[in-house]
């Protein structure tokens, strides 16, 4: 029986909507209402979602740009917090979510690897024993001693996955992030997560790339209109998404 380490029972998730006055007091003080009534109006990103993942799968979430794929992550890492219904994750949670983030820009590549391997859970000790292959990995060469804010988004890439590619883990959540850096670092990035697969760790890639959701993923789920459209089997969700 396949063990579920991520479930979502009847989830919604929603934003509040702002508009903003910008033509004085007088205008805000005549326009009260308005901007009261909405200030109370809330986007909805995802609607009643439900669903489960299982332990050690690659799973695929695909659909339009809005439709709440990263919320949907947001809410796994648990970055997020869902208005109604209940999320239950199992294991330890390791994510690249948005390019560079975490990442102090005045610090450099080595520092900032110590500084995202303590925020991700592991100790400075343990850090420092990875670090030389951390450093191999993201074939960065001397710039890894240069400020990352002069790194390229190639070089973030590559420093991100780097460091999550010498974590403990059980669930990894990745968002587009196989789509930066050039084709040999990309070919690594698969087959460290061939490797992640073997390791019967839990992966959730969201990507527009619908070959590498074919090639990587065990299942997809298509999100449409912030809701559930379709769950199966890879190659036959990308199939009816196209």
């Amino acid at each position: 029986m396949k063990e579920v380490v991520i479930t979502f029972e009847n989830v919604t998730k929603s934003y509040p909507i702002y508009t903003h006055i910008t033509s004085g007091f007088k205008n805000f003080v005549l326009r009260f209402r308005e901007v009261w009534n909405n200030s109370k109006k809330r986007f909805i990103a995802l609607k009643e979602i439900s669903f489960e993942i299982y332990k050690g799968e690659c799973f695929g979430i695909i659909g339009k740009n809005g439709v709440g794929k990263s919320t949907l992550l947001g809410l796994i890492a648990g970055v997020l917090k869902p208005d109604t219904g209940k999320i239950t994750v199992k294991g330890k949670v390791a994510s690249l979510l948005e390019l560079g983030a975490g990442f102090h820009p005045e610090l450099t590549g080595r520092e900032n690897i110590i500084l995202n391997g303590v925020i991700l859970g592991m100790t400075k000790k343990e850090v420092m024993k990875k670090m030389d292959r951390i450093i191999e990995f993201s074939e960065l060469g001397e710039y890894i001693d240069q400020p990352v804010k002069t790194y390229s988004s190639g070089m973030l890439a590559r420093l991100g996955f780097s460091i999550i590619a010498y974590l403990d883990f059980e669930i990894l959540l990745v968002d587009e992030i196989l789509a930066v850096g050039d084709i040999n670092f990309q070919k690594k990035c698969r087959e460290k997560f061939q490797e992640f697969k073997k390791k019967k760790v839990t992966i959730v890639l969201v990507s527009h790339n619908l070959y590498e959701v074919i090639s990587l993923c065990d299942r997809v789920m298509w999100l449409e209109n912030h809701r559930i459209k379709e769950i199966g089997k890879a190659e036959e969700i990308v199939q009816n998404f196209q």
